[in-house]
Parts: C-alpha cells; structure tokens; sequence
C-alpha cells in the first residue's frame, strides 16, 4: 500500500479492501483521489472514497444546499433547526433583534467540513454576530443564521440504506495540566501520529486561527491561558473532525429509532451515500419532536474516520461502500 499513502485516508482503505476481495484497482488521479474499479467485466469510478455512480447528479447538489435540504427534510416531518436566510451583513444585522439574547449557529448556505460555522452562545453582542456574518459570506453569497440545538452532535453514516456507523464527534480541545498554556497544549496534542493535515491520517491537527481564538474569547481565555490540571478547555464549538475534533465510536449504543431518522433523512435527498449530522439530546431517550435536530447532510462523508475512531472499534465501512457498488465479498475458493 506504499504506493498509496499520500491519498486520503478513506481513499487508501476502500482500495486496500477491494484489492482483498479481488478487485482490481487503477488510479486515475492520485491528488483528486479519483479511482476505477474493476472484476468480472464490472468498473466502478471512485473519486474520495464516497462519490459514486450509486448516487444521482442531483443528489450531492441537494444536501450541498442547506436550505434545500432542510426544506425536504421536514417535509418528512423530520427535526430541523429553525432559521432564515441572509444575502448580506446589512440584512442580517435587520434580523439582528429576533436573535439577540439566544444561541445561534451561522454557517454558509452550500459548504462542507465544517467551514465557515460559527456558534454564538447567548451573550453574542452586535459586533460578534457582524464578525460571524461576515466570515461565514466568504464561503459562499448566502448565510443561515439558525437555532442552536442543544445536545451531542453524532455522525451517521448511511450507506445503501442502512446505518454502517455512528460517531460520537467531540469538538477540538486541550486538557490542562496547571503548567503549560492552551497554545503549548495544543502542539503538545498535535505531535499525536494519528493527527496530520490533509485527510491522510485518522485525526486532524487541530488549529488556532480566529475561530478558536474566539471561541476561546467567549469563555474569557486566550492561547496564553493556563488551565487548571485536568481542566478541559474547548477550542470551537462545532465538532467536525476536519477541525481537529475527537471520535467516539457509538455504532452499538445508538437505538434502533435513531438510525431510522438518519434513513429517512437520505431517502429525503435520495442518496445512497450520506453522513447524517444529528444533535440528540439524550442517546437514552426515543427520538420525539424535541429531543434531536438533523443539523446537516453530508455528500462526501469520510470512511477512516468510522476505521480508526480515537476510541472505539473499527467498523470497516469501506465494505459497504463495495457492496453498493456490485463488488461483494467472495466465498473462500470462488
């Protein structure tokens, strides 16, 4: 697999799996992570592990725009955060009086991974709202200024109809020791081999750019803070991996409710491949009209993050995904 391993780490496991069950792999384009697949007379495209021919055009379009998708979603009756759409700073600051004094989420319209996304927590003045405003629009023309749903935020992976994975994603943080400031901290966790840039490794360094640093401000700390020993400090709000977030495999502990909402939400934007984000209140609860929101669907979800969770077992999601694409795992001996 030598020859693989400046690809992205999904792309590098869903190629080691198809060469296991006889698949023959070319690469087609190391640095867009684009592949063919082959056996018996069947060929597969591959670009990032997770977009296929198993998924229509519209699709990855659908859940790429936040607002469609929330409106399909709840045409299901599905939980979807409450929010308007904004064009503009000036707009938003219009609106500014219907959010003052509660939690928001804003994010860009039609982004991934996490960019652009900021929470303000209850005490955001004017200007911390502007700020957010105004980051979130150079990711794209228009902005979602919505809710913020209290709870955990858990990463459904559906693949061919059914759940193949559920993750606990726990947003970038630092653990104090009383000695060293959450700057040295963090390079202190980044020297982790699991963590490195580009998709390549199981977990992402974590940053500290103007989000963190105001995420930090928000709790009255900075790079130079010293945390208590034992102290978790939290560098942002949102928790995608791709930001230097943990994960906590809870394929086992999520009820059976759950995944069938996360289902349904791929049903609504018929895809075949998704990552279902959803905030839940309570795991132990059954899901009901106020205990889980679906915040997000993903069309490119990452598989490693399911193989190498920073605890838990490796759910080997990349069988599914050649399972979709005709490539099952042959009897010993066929």
């Amino acid at each position: 697999m030598a020859e693989y391993r400046d690809m992205e780490l999904s792309t590098q496991v869903l190629i080691k799996e198809a060469i296991n069950r006889g698949v023959a792999v070319e690469v087609l384009d190391p640095g867009d992570n684009f592949i063919r697949l082959s056996r018996d007379g069947r060929t597969e495209y591959v670009k990032q592990a997770t977009r296929t021919a198993a998924d229509s055009y519209i699709a990855p379009l659908i859940m790429e725009n936040k607002e469609v998708t929330k409106t399909l979603l709840r045409e299901r009756g599905l939980n979807v955060p409450a929010g308007v759409t904004v064009s503009g700073v000036a707009e938003a600051l219009s609106d500014y009086p219907r959010f003052q004094g509660k939690a928001i989420v804003v994010k860009p319209k039609s982004t991934n991974f996490g960019k652009g996304v900021l929470v303000l927590k209850e005490e955001h003045r004017p200007g911390d709202f502007q700020k957010a405003v105004a980051d979130a629009l150079r990711y794209d023309q228009s902005v979602l200024i919505e809710e913020f749903i209290p709870g955990k935020e858990y990463r459904f992976l559906v693949i061919g109809g059914e759940v193949a994975a559920v993750l606990h994603r726990v947003p970038a943080n630092v653990t104090g020791d009383g000695i060293r400031n959450i700057a040295e901290l963090v390079t202190e966790k980044n020297k982790d081999p699991l963590r490195g840039k580009g998709y390549v490794t199981p977990l992402e360094q974590i940053r500290l750019g103007p989000v963190e640093e105001t995420y930090l401000s928000s709790q009255g700390k900075d790079p130079e803070t010293v945390p208590d020993d034992g102290e978790v400090v939290y560098l942002r709000e949102n928790s995608n991996i791709s930001t230097g977030g943990d994960s906590i495999d809870f394929t086992d502990e999520t009820g059976a409710g759950y995944k069938r909402i996360a289902i349904e939400a791929a049903r609504a934007v018929g895809a075949k491949i998704c990552g279902a984000d959803i905030i839940i209140r309570d795991l132990r609860e059954k899901p009901d009209a106020r205990n889980y929101s679906i915040i997000e669907l993903n069309f490119n979800p990452a598989l490693h993050i399911h193989d190498f969770p920073y605890r838990g077992q490796n759910r080997r999601v990349e069988g599914k995904v050649l399972d979709l694409l005709g490539f099952a795992e042959r009897e010993q001996g066929a």
